[in-house]
């Protein structure tokens, strides 16, 4: 019986992903289809770089659920603002929601200092 070899193998030097085709009996099918299975690998690859980037630079995500507030904000029955962090808190809402929050910005900067220094 004559055959003739058809497979095709193709090498992405950059990377080193090597795809191999033979499902075809054409090899001009078999590298079209080579070519394409490769271009898929590397768009998985790219992809995947690309998701590992976004996350870096996002950094820890913190999901906004019940218990990770950092500040409170009580308003009824009795008026308070707390800052979970530093444990800083005032009973005047109105002047921080005002926009005096120079003893919170403090309170929340030696907090951070002796976060960093444990």
């Amino acid at each position: 019986v004559n055959k003739v070899e058809t497979a095709v193998r193709i090498k992405h030097v950059p990377t080193g992903l090597t795809v191999k085709c033979t499902e075809e009996r054409s090899q001009a099918t078999n590298k079209a289809r080579a070519m394409a299975l490769l271009k898929a690998r590397l768009d998985v690859i790219a992809r995947e770089q690309q998701l590992e980037e976004i996350a870096q630079i996002r950094g820890d995500v913190v999901k906004a659920e019940w218990g990770q507030q950092v500040r409170n904000y009580v308003m009824h029955p009795y008026k308070m603002v707390k800052d979970v962090r530093s444990g800083w808190e005032t009973s005047n809402v109105s002047a921080v929601l005002d926009g005096a929050l120079d003893e919170m910005i403090v309170a929340t900067l030696k907090w951070r200092e002796s976060k960093h220094d444990e």
